[in-house]
C-alpha cells in the first residue's frame, strides 16, 4: 500500500520516499507485535500469581498480624516471590539442564498443575486455590510461595526464558508489571474485600479460573504435540 501510493506520485517521490516509508512501516509492526507480546506476558503472568484470589487467603493468614504490620508483611512477600519469579527466569534453563529435564516435559507439567488450579479456583475450595498454610505471621510460607510464585508461576516464568531467550529483558519487565499489580492488590486486600464484597471477589477469582484453563489446555496440547512430533522423528 504504502509503496504503490508513493510511486503514484511520481519517479522522483519514488526514489526518496520508499524506503523510508517502509523501514518506519515495518517499526510499527515491530513494536506493536512487541506491545502485544508483553500484554500478553503480563496478563498470563496476572492468572497465574492470581492476586485477586488470594486476597481472601492472604487476609486470613495475616488475620493475626497486627494491622501496622500488615502492609510491611505484605510487601516484603511480594519482594520474595518477584525475586524467586526472576531467579527461575534467569537460572531455569540450567536448571533443566542440571535435572535432565526437556522442555516438553515442563510444558506438560506446568499444563496439569495451571489445570489443576484453575479447576479450584472455578470450583472453589475451602483451603484455597493453593492449599492451607500455617498459622502466624508468615515468612516466604505460604504467601510469597506458594499463593504468589507457585509451582505454575514457576513453571510459566521458566518456559517463556527457554522457549524465547532474546525477549528475557521484555519478560523480566513483564514479572515487574505483575508484580507490582499483585502488591497494589494484596496490599489493599482488605479495603478492597470490604469494597467488593464476596461475592465479587468469588466471582473475580472464578473468571481468572476459567481463563486459566484455557491456558493450562493449550499448554498441554502444545508439550502433546512436542512430544509426538520427537516420537515421529
Amino acid at each position: 500500500m504504502c509503496l504503490r501510493r508513493v510511486y503514484r506520485e511520481g519517479p522522483a517521490s519514488a526514489l526518496r520516499e520508499p524506503y523510508p516509508v517502509i523501514i518506519r512501516d515495518c517499526l510499527k509492526f515491530h513494536c506493536g507485535c512487541l506491545v502485544n507480546e508483553f500484554l500478553s506476558a503480563v496478563v498470563l503472568l496476572l492468572l497465574v500469581t492470581d492476586p485477586f484470589g488470594n486476597v481472601p487467603l492472604v487476609n486470613a493468614v495475616l488475620a493475626g498480624t497486627p494491622p501496622e504490620r500488615r502492609r510491611r508483611v505484605v510487601l516484603r512477600e511480594c519482594f520474595i516471590a518477584f525475586v524467586l519469579l526472576l531467579v527461575f527466569m534467569f537460572f531455569g534453563k540450567t536448571f533443566l539442564a542440571l535435572m535432565s529435564l526437556s522442555e516438553t516435559s515442563l510444558t506438560i507439567a506446568g499444563g496439569i498443575i495451571l489445570f489443576m488450579i484453575a479447576i479450584r479456583m472455578v470450583f472453589g475450595h475451602p483451603d484455597g486455590a493453593f492449599g492451607a498454610g500455617p498459622v502466624g505471621e508468615p515468612f516466604i510460607v505460604p504467601v510469597a510461595v506458594p499463593f504468589i510464585a507457585g509451582p505454575s508461576a514457576l513453571a510459566t516464568v521458566m518456559l517463556m526464558a527457554t522457549r524465547e531467550p532474546s525477549k528475557v529483558g521484555m519478560w523480566a519487565a513483564a514479572i515487574t508489571v505483575a508484580m507490582a499489580i499483585s502488591t497494589v492488590v494484596l496490599a489493599m486486600g482488605d479495603r478492597l474485600q470490604r469494597w467488593m464484597g464476596e461475592r465479587a471477589m468469588t466471582a473475580v477469582e472464578r473468571l481468572m479460573g476459567l481463563l486459566l484453563t484455557a491456558i493450562a489446555i493449550e499448554m498441554l496440547l502444545t508439550g502433546i504435540r512436542a512430544f509426538v512430533k520427537g516420537l515421529a522423528a
